[in-house]
């Protein structure tokens, strides 16, 4: 049977055929007025669907370029789901979503890939509405005395919302919505897309599992966390590990089998609240993480003074992971120690001695021109009895060529081992219980 075929026995002979936009606002005005539990959280999709269908079909209503299905598919999006980014923002390996305009959404897929979406929203004010719809369900509101909100939409998820006036009215609204990957990349995912060598990821992870706190630094969607998350999954069961995030998860570490847990995890998240007396930070967190006598502490991302409680967890003992925004594995040095300013009045030099002893390796990621997310550099701070700090380079990525094209950029180039790790660090490992054929496999002297 032919498409129209379809379309008549749906809508009857005598379908009104008017925009989209009219026969959205009627259809929602009869389900607010008449069917309101069906719009709320536990409401079930298919009976909203099938009222949306019942009332369409009874009212003879359709909308110019919709087919039946696709009509009430759009309906439902704009009443229960985020209308055009619904697809987007569910869809396996999409890393983030970023509406420019009410005209322009581009997303950004997990193999570097940034594609401009067909869709678009029908006006400013359908785009405004839409965000605004997504931040309500982090409790945040979008409006003239609050133009610029961040929220989350699950755990998973993080939202970063700016409307007029801080954006043009014709604009609409400008949001970067990242989504958080929830399988776990193994070890063959980060070879088979080049990030790193085998020998850098065996090197990082055996520094976590004997006791040296790593700082994974670099720019927003460089693969930091990403990263972080695949090292945390080399821990042993055994070992307990405290996790610390900023609004929203984007570890999940915990491993069942048969519905029992192996490993021994603690997830926690900030809760942020204008009322102090409510407000847990990741400072608090830290406080209370030492509490639960963690082996391994994993602060999501050092932002702001909680940088100087994770140094001071890192040199009382506990193995402490983070991340960081950076520009280079040297200058994530003078950024952790500005951070830790916010909490000390100490001088620039006794905290670098601090940080430096705290974090004595530095792992640098960069997402290049050509899409492609790479370890660039893996950075030991030796320091010296005397107190002279030794850069040593031990793993890096050197470019060879950059070709561009107007198809893109391509870039060539190869990773490159540096020097070996300080005696002093291997000394430490053996200390942790690393044994020596494992320190020699990693490029470790003795």
């Amino acid at each position: 049977m032919r498409s129209d075929d379809n379309q008549e026995l749906f809508f009857g002979a005598k379908t009104e055929e008017k925009g989209f936009a009219e026969v959205l606002e009627e259809v929602r005005s009869h389900v607010t007025r008449e069917e309101s539990v069906l719009l709320t959280d536990k409401a079930d999709a298919e009976l909203l669907k099938r009222n949306v269908r019942q009332y369409l079909l009874d009212h003879g209503l359709s909308a110019r370029g919709y087919s039946a299905d696709e009509l009430v598919s759009a309906i439902y999006e704009e009443m229960a789901g985020y209308s055009i980014l619904t697809k987007y923002v569910m869809a396996e390996g999409v890393e983030e979503v970023n509406v420019n305009s009410w005209k322009d959404v581009q997303v950004q897929y997990a193999d570097g890939r940034e594609v401009k979406v067909p869709e678009r929203f029908e006006s400013p004010e359908h785009a405004v509405n839409v965000l605004r719809r997504m931040l309500h369900a982090s409790g945040n509101v979008l409006d003239s005395a609050s133009p610029v909100v961040l929220g989350h939409l699950g755990k998973n998820v993080r939202i970063a919302v700016m409307k007029a006036p801080v954006v043009d009215e014709e604009v609409g609204v400008a949001a970067s919505i990242r989504i958080v990957n929830p399988q776990n990349l193994t070890k063959e995912d980060f070879l088979r897309s080049g990030t790193a060598t085998e020998g850098m990821l065996d090197f990082l992870a055996a520094l976590i599992r004997h006791g040296v706190s790593v700082c994974v630094a670099g720019a927003t969607s460089s693969g930091k966390t990403t990263l972080t998350g695949w090292l945390l999954t080399t821990i042993p069961n055994e070992k307990r590990v405290f996790t610390i995030e900023n609004g929203s998860r984007e570890l999940a570490l915990v491993r069942e089998k048969d519905g029992h847990v192996l490993n021994n995890v603690v997830h926690t998240l900030t809760r942020p609240s204008e009322n102090p007396s409510m407000n847990v930070s990741q400072e608090d967190l830290l406080d209370v993480a030492l509490r639960f006598d963690p082996e391994i502490i994993c602060v999501g991302e050092m932002r702001s003074s909680e940088a100087y409680a994770a140094q001071e967890a890192a040199r009382t003992g506990h193995t402490v992971i983070s991340t960081v925004h950076s520009n280079s594995c040297e200058a994530t040095y003078g950024r952790i120690v500005t951070l830790c300013k916010r909490a000390s009045d100490m001088g620039d030099e006794t905290l670098m001695k601090m940080v430096t002893e705290a974090f004595p390796v530095i792992v640098f990621t960069k997402k290049l021109d050509d899409k492609k997310r790479k370890v660039m550099e893996i950075l030991e701070c030796e320091v010296t009895p005397e107190g002279k700090r030794n850069f040593r380079s031990l793993y890096r990525y050197e470019i060879k060529e950059v070709t561009r094209t107007d198809e893109g950029c391509r870039i060539t180039g190869e990773f490159v081992k540096g020097e070996a790790p300080s005696e002093g660090l291997c000394k430490r490992l053996l200390s942790n219980g690393m044994p020596k054929a494992e320190l020699e496999r990693i490029g470790g002297r003795v």
